[in-house]
């Protein structure tokens, strides 16, 4: 899948203009510039082992706990760069996959970080114009008039009336002797691509927040399943137990007790359909449509197994942290501040122009093209500002206090990407040994409900051995359903902190 930004009239212009600003720049680029000169931070990474729980197995720790496989024996396949690139293709589902393709060009958030890149290579091109002349085209037209008694006119006995006409071209361009000019080109430059990284940032996080949202649809969906299939079985109990009251050789007690079991079940109900609402027209703003518009297709799947293979990961280099969306804007965002420092340290500095100007001027319309009404002028000037009151050493100081903050700021994106990546990967793998666990509890539940049964009805034990294993039957069916949807979201998260996606 391939990222298009919309805006034809840039792509049509940019050509033209990039020509024009590349030569304005190759021609100052051997000069020196004032501020400092940008290079990447060094930051190490810290050699922890990575928080791997390891694919559980059936045999158990000296403590009870479930033991990882041995990597001879360890089943999941390792993530890589490529594999997380399209990573929501690995489920197989094509509910998914649109949603995924309409949100690129319907999700007014996304749309809207689109338009901010436009400005930002607009803003290039602004600063870029600093590299060449700046042209400015004129024209007056005078009609002056003096009473024969004005001062102005005094003793003549005649008044004046006169016509003066002008037209031309003015020209400036700065000879960008300390560099504030390249700094400024520089900052922009940056912030460039500070923000074509923030776009890929928000397709990031907008493909895991579908991904996450759909998988929570999903697994509500489940829910009510599992619900509704306890649901049946208690009121399955309640009618036997109130029949056999009815005949006159029940027992009252177990009939309300299985009466409230049935209407605790059932009052589950309301909340979990609610909840599916909710994930629907969540996913519809998501996709940049009406919410409602996509009930149909984000309908009950039948028998849908959320689990792909388990997969796990072999390191964190510190590399890949780096290629991060969000670690490279900070990054950028850094060179662009860096930038800025040069740009308010050259405004100590004098400013070098080549000032002309060329025109025609007469008193005459009729003569104004002649060869006698040509005018020109053309040589150097400068400016340097002696004493602002310490407003541009204030200002410098400023840009270079921004610095060390952006600095800061690169520093804990790159731990934050360490934290979530690292945060993920154990969720993801701890998850696995509940799962197994729950599994376990689930059986062990069934198992109860009809021994319980069989025992009530053979007068061996009363109802509530039935209604706790009724009730601990839906707990635990409901807790090993909501697991296998957190392993899928943690999974997601997984490829979000790794920065998957797709690059613009």
């Amino acid at each position: 899948m391939k990222l298009v930004i919309r805006d034809s009239w840039f792509a049509t212009c940019a050509p033209a203009l990039a020509g024009g600003l590349a030569l304005g720049v190759v021609g100052c680029s051997h000069l020196w510039s004032v501020g400092p000169d940008y290079k990447e931070p060094e930051i190490e990474a810290a050699a922890a082992p990575l928080p791997d729980a390891g694919y559980p197995t059936t045999n158990k720790t000296a403590t009870g706990e479930f033991k990882p496989a041995d990597a001879k024996d360890d089943p999941r396949k390792e993530i890589t760069a490529e594999s997380i690139k399209m990573w929501w293709t690995q489920f197989n589902d094509d509910v998914l996959t649109n949603l995924v393709e309409t949100a690129v060009s319907n999700n007014l958030s996304f749309l809207m970080a689109q338009e901010r890149l436009v400005q930002a290579r607009w803003t290039l091109v602004g600063a870029g114009a600093a590299f060449l002349p700046s042209i400015t085209m004129d024209g007056t037209y005078t009609r002056s008039g003096a009473h024969s008694f004005t001062s102005s006119r005094a003793g003549s006995g005649k008044a004046y009336h006169g016509d003066h006409w002008n037209s031309g071209f003015d020209a400036t361009w700065e000879i960008d002797i300390f560099g504030g000019s390249r700094r400024a080109y520089e900052s922009a430059e940056a912030s460039l691509d500070a923000s074509v990284c923030t776009l890929e940032d928000a397709w990031v996080s907008l493909t895991a927040e579908i991904a996450s949202t759909y998988v929570e649809l999903r697994t509500v969906q489940e829910r009510l399943k599992v619900a509704r299939t306890n649901l049946k079985l208690q009121s399955e109990t309640y009618d036997i137990l109130k029949s056999r009251l009815d005949s006159g050789i029940g027992d009252e007690l177990a009939v309300k007790q299985a009466k409230y079991n049935v209407e605790q079940t059932r009052a589950s109900l309301p909340n979990l359909l609610a909840n599916e609402e909710q994930y629907k027209n969540a996913l519809a703003i998501l996709a940049g449509k009406m919410p409602g518009a996509l009930h149909d297709s984000l309908n009950p799947q039948s028998e849908r197994d959320w689990l792909v293979a388990p997969q796990r990961v072999a390191a964190i280099p510190l590399d890949a942290m780096r290629r991060r969306p969000d670690v490279r804007a900070a990054e950028r965002s850094l060179a662009a501040q860096s930038a800025a420092v040069g740009v308010a340290t050259s405004r100590l500095f004098p400013k070098f122009y080549i000032n002309g100007s060329i025109g025609l001027d007469s008193i005459e319309a009729g003569k104004l093209f002649r060869r006698e009404a040509f005018m020109g002028s053309i040589g150097p000037s400068f400016s340097w500002p002696i004493f602002q009151g310490g407003n541009l050493v204030a200002a410098m100081k400023a840009e270079e206090s921004k610095l060390s903050e952006a600095a800061l700021k690169y520093e804990l994106a790159l731990q934050n990407a360490f934290r979530e990546t690292r945060n993920a990967y154990s969720a993801y793998t701890q998850e696995y040994h509940r799962y197994q666990s729950l599994q376990g509890a689930v059986k062990a539940a069934q198992d109860a409900v009809n021994i319980s049964q069989d025992l009530y009805k053979n007068g061996l034990k009363d109802f509530n051995n039935v209604l706790d294993a009724q009730r601990s039957l839906l707990t635990l069916e409901e807790a090993l359903t909501i697991s296998r949807g957190k392993i899928t979201t943690d999974l997601i998260a997984l490829y979000k902190a790794l920065g998957g996606g797709v690059a613009l």
